[in-house]
């Protein structure tokens, strides 16, 4: 039986199978996340309100709101992959597996969903495999470019996929990495696969896990440009949907948690049996359920209160306190919590294309990371989590001297 307050739920289509998506948290009025400002871009900024439902049909998660795709990844895009020696590493085994793996016939030709600015790429390139990356992000394409790779500089969705079966052929593998969970038009996105796919060929993607970020309270994984937050479960009842078959996951440590799940046409190969065992462990968890869901969201708000509190009685007591990463999912954080200025008086970040601008909504000015040694605060509060290891091996300095990081995952938390 559903309750009133169930009913009372907002409502949307799902984007993945147009069943009904039934609304389980609300991150209130946010900015794109990507959009970082000079100051006379202030009147001008663009707001959405951020919620995420479950689809009671396919169990997809996603966003109850799309924001247009050309506002999100455009000529400035900020976002350059390689920026993370880990991520470098990460996507040179994963093209090197690929290659190993998928691609071993006589000609084989490797695409790229989103190739960013060629950083797997690179790898399928340097081996002498044919190869094409689509990257509607201007900035970041010429990047890929400048290293010797083919790109496209256009949007990946049936009508390019057909443009490219008929003048390249087949597709061996068509990869992606935090790109497919971008994108709401998904039947557009599998019927291009479907296109330029080989009949042998495989659809490899990787996103964050809804399994992880359920765990580790990772709210800030939702933002504008992750529209979608998968399952195994999910994925494969999108990939059926399709004629595909979810053939494979890969439980991944990157970004704070991912799989990277392998589709195949449907009878082509026998799932391996970790699918059918992440399915288990999903059910076991209730991970599709709201009941689950709603769970998370209370985590969240504590988070939300617990964090609050805490730059508040610093602020109180004169400590300084800085942000280390201007990352897109910061934005989630920082305006859901309220987080400005007068609370973290700026925030530290390697890329160039943020320095000198503002953080999205809350207008944080955003310092090259350069400069974090030469005037050390108190406490840092770490937006860039996913990359603590890292992050926190460069910067001994700032420990050794007294200070202090925090963190607010899975809770709020000083690591000092």
């Amino acid at each position: 039986m559903i309750s009133p307050a169930d009913r009372a739920r907002p409502r949307a289509t799902c984007r993945a199978c147009g069943g009904t998506v039934v609304q389980f948290l609300d991150l209130g009025r946010q900015p794109l996340s990507d959009r970082f400002l000079t100051e006379p871009e202030i009147p001008q900024e663009y707001f959405f309100q951020l919620a995420v439902g479950l689809c009671e049909t396919c169990t997809m998660v996603q966003l109850m709101q799309e924001v247009p795709r050309e506002r999100m990844f455009h000529e400035d895009y900020p976002y350059y992959s390689s920026g993370s020696a880990v991520m470098q590493k990460h996507f040179a085994d994963t093209a090197r597996q690929l290659l190993e793996t998928e691609a071993g016939g006589p000609d084989p030709f490797v695409v790229e969903i989103g190739c960013n600015d060629g950083v797997m790429l690179r790898t399928v390139h340097e081996a002498g495999v044919r190869h094409l990356g689509f990257e509607p992000s201007g900035k970041v394409a010429e990047a890929a470019r400048a290293k010797g790779l083919r790109v496209r500089g256009d949007f990946f969705e049936e009508s390019t996929a057909r443009e490219v079966r008929a003048s390249d052929g087949p597709a061996d593998v068509i990869f992606a990495a935090n790109t497919i969970c971008h994108i709401p038009y998904l039947d557009s996105i599998l019927r291009g696969v479907d296109a330029l796919l080989g009949p042998d060929g495989v659809f490899v993607f990787e996103d964050p896990y809804l399994g992880d970020i359920l765990a580790k309270t990772s709210f800030d994984q939702i933002y504008d440009e992750h529209f979608f937050l998968f399952s195994a479960r999910s994925v494969q009842a999108l990939a059926a949907s399709f004629g595909f078959e979810l053939v494979d996951v890969d439980r991944l440590a990157v970004h704070g948690g991912e799989v990277r799940y392998t589709l195949a046409r449907a009878g082509a190969r026998r799932p391996a049996g970790r699918v059918a065992a992440l399915i288990a462990e999903e059910d076991a968890g209730g991970v599709a359920t709201l009941a689950r869901l709603d769970q998370f969201a209370a985590q969240v708000g504590r988070i939300r209160d617990d964090l609050r509190a805490l730059l508040e009685r610093l602020a109180a007591e004169g400590k300084r306190v800085v942000a280390y990463g201007a990352t897109a999912k910061s934005a989630t954080v920082a305006n859901f919590c309220g987080i400005g200025p007068d609370l973290v008086s700026r925030v530290y970040d390697t890329t160039p294309a943020k320095q000198g601008r503002l953080t999205p909504g809350t207008h944080i000015p955003v310092h090259a990371a350069d400069e974090f040694p030469t005037d050390p605060p108190d406490y840092a509060l770490l937006f860039a989590w996913n990359h603590a290891d890292e992050i926190m091996a460069k910067e001994q300095a700032f420990r050794q001297a007294g200070g202090a990081w925090i963190l607010y995952v899975p809770h709020v938390h000083v690591r000092d």
